[in-house]
């Protein structure tokens, strides 16, 4: 057989993954504050882009089109179009079809939602104003001491000695959110060049600040120091502690033993611990939390059914600016101007039609998941039904991957909470009968519910709940039982008798 070269040419079609293209999707899958950095980015380096006034907006009109139109109305074409020959449509500057990425034609329009509606700024103030126009208490709130200032505050007056004060001072920057410092004191001491004694003899004065139990190196030595503040601490109290080990693992009959005392005294001593507070920095409330912000809202509908909108809040706001670019087209005199407006024109459309696209099928796929999910909204957790992305995708003629990235660090708020997109999607656990499979979630839904309603002389084992389930009509597996049973933190029937009865106890003792 000889071999031999030539040339072939052949036709044949495929989707080129274009540098806008794979921003297009990466924009999809962006949550709103990442959104929002991305367009601030995108604001200071585009000149032809500005966000739109919502002020401004709302004395012209209240449709986002409108405004756009009523933008550039005013503009000859012909100028701004004369750039660059031959110039295509800007709006498409994608180099495919926009729709192989996201559904529906691209309007190029400003972004203002497929459903303006009610944002969710204007929701949480009605909700926590009653509908007034009274300022918000929470613009005069002072800002918090944190727990570094309130010790730094405390050491001078504690410490005079400029040798100790140094080490207080780098004990100080060693203490966690929840007031511990490491329990080798030796690096330290190394580092310093500091004896381990003079270390010691300083943590001892800083052991005394407030609040108790700071500058604790474990849980027991935490807990001793409040005891020794409230004037609580003696023999039987530091054989307890020494002895947390078997009161964690809720043995009452070896820690009984260990103390020295009858369980009558064991459970006041209990208690007296469970008063105290095993992390005491974190009332100081350091770390700043930040609420999740819902991308989309759900509300009952007048008919029954279900009201879907956008957050309008988390939407970017961004229009080009073509009046600008008019007049600045003007001045540009050498190809290296003109190219570089011209890069920003097109930079420009494809980010105002994207951010239009990317709200439209969030607001797609967020509706489908209700119409699947209506149960959930009707009746709570338990009538979560099974879902997978293929279902969303089929039904809205999307991909799945173009579902996944959509659900992807997207809230959306309900009555029953605000949750994440991706919970939704649940496995189906088999039906016992020939019925309607089970969502997972809900399943361990039931588990929960079964096991809180559990007495002390009746802890169900996984066996038994298995059984339970069974007889309600969910096919489940023993290992499965176990697994959602330690997901959701729950521990073994033996471990739960323990702690069941210790709770009695206590209870009975007060």
């Amino acid at each position: 057989m000889a071999l031999s070269a030539k040339l072939e040419l052949r036709q044949g079609q495929q989707l080129v993954m274009t540098p806008q293209l794979q921003q297009a999707i990466r924009l999809l899958q962006l949550s709103n504050l990442e959104l929002t950095e991305f367009v601030d980015a995108e604001l200071e380096k585009n000149p032809l882009l500005e966000r739109e006034e919502t002020s401004a907006a709302a004395k012209t009109s209240d449709d986002p089109v409108a405004q756009a139109e009523e933008k550039t109305s005013s503009i000859d074409e012909e100028h701004w179009l004369d750039l660059r020959q031959p110039v295509q449509d800007h709006s498409g500057g994608l180099d495919t079809d926009f729709g192989n990425v996201f559904q529906g034609p691209g309007t190029g329009e400003p972004l203002g939602g497929p459903s303006s509606g009610l944002g969710w700024a204007n929701l949480t103030q009605r909700m926590h104003s009653g509908g007034d126009d009274d300022s918000d208490l929470e613009d005069y709130v002072a800002n918090q001491v944190s727990l570094r200032d309130h010790l730094n505050a405390q050491l001078p007056l504690t410490i005079v000695d400029p040798v100790e004060r140094i080490i207080g001072q780098y004990l100080v920057d060693l203490v966690d959110e929840a007031g511990y410092i490491p329990a080798n004191l030796e690096p330290l001491s190394d580092r310093l060049g500091a004896p381990l004694e003079l270390v010691e003899s300083v943590l001892d004065k800083l052991q005394t600040f407030d609040p108790p139990g700071i500058f604790a190196r474990s849980l027991a030595e935490c807990l001793a120091l409040q005891l020794k503040d409230q004037n609580r601490y003696d023999p039987l109290m530091a054989e307890l502690l020494a002895n947390l080990d078997l009161l964690g693992n809720r043995n009452l009959a070896a820690l009984k033993k260990a103390v020295g005392v009858d369980m009558d005294e064991l459970a006041d001593m209990i208690r007296e611990i469970k008063r105290l507070n095993p992390k005491p920095g974190l009332k100081f409330g350091s770390v700043q939390m930040q609420p999740v912000v819902p991308d989309v809202i759900v509300r009952a509908a007048s008919d029954g059914g279900w009201h879907v909108e956008l957050n309008s809040d988390t939407l970017p706001r961004v229009l080009v600016n073509r009046t600008y670019y008019t007049r600045i087209a003007k001045t540009a005199t050498n190809e290296r101007d003109k190219g570089y407006l011209f890069d920003c024109l097109q930079t420009a459309n494809w980010l105002v039609k994207s951010l239009d696209q990317r709200a439209r099928t969030i607001l797609k796929v967020a509706e489908q998941i209700v119409r699947q999910q209506d149960s959930f909204f009707m009746y709570g957790v338990q009538h979560l039904r099974p879902l997978n992305l293929r279902t969303i995708a089929d039904a809205i003629s999307m991909h799945e991957s173009t579902v996944s990235r959509v659900t992807s660090n997207k809230y959306i708020a309900t009555p029953r909470g605000i949750f994440e997109l991706k919970y939704f999607f649940t496995s189906a656990i088999a039906s016992a009968a020939d019925g309607e499979a089970h969502s997972s979630e809900s399943v361990r839904h039931r588990i929960k519910q079964l096991i809180d309603a559990e007495h002390a002389d009746a802890v169900l084992s996984d066996d038994q709940l298995v059984d339970r389930l069974k007889g309600e009509g969910i096919d489940i597996a023993r290992r499965t039982v176990a697994k959602y049973r330690e997901a959701l933190r729950i521990p073994s029937s033996v471990q739960r008798r323990r702690d069941k009865r210790l709770v009695e106890r206590l209870g009975g003792a007060g």
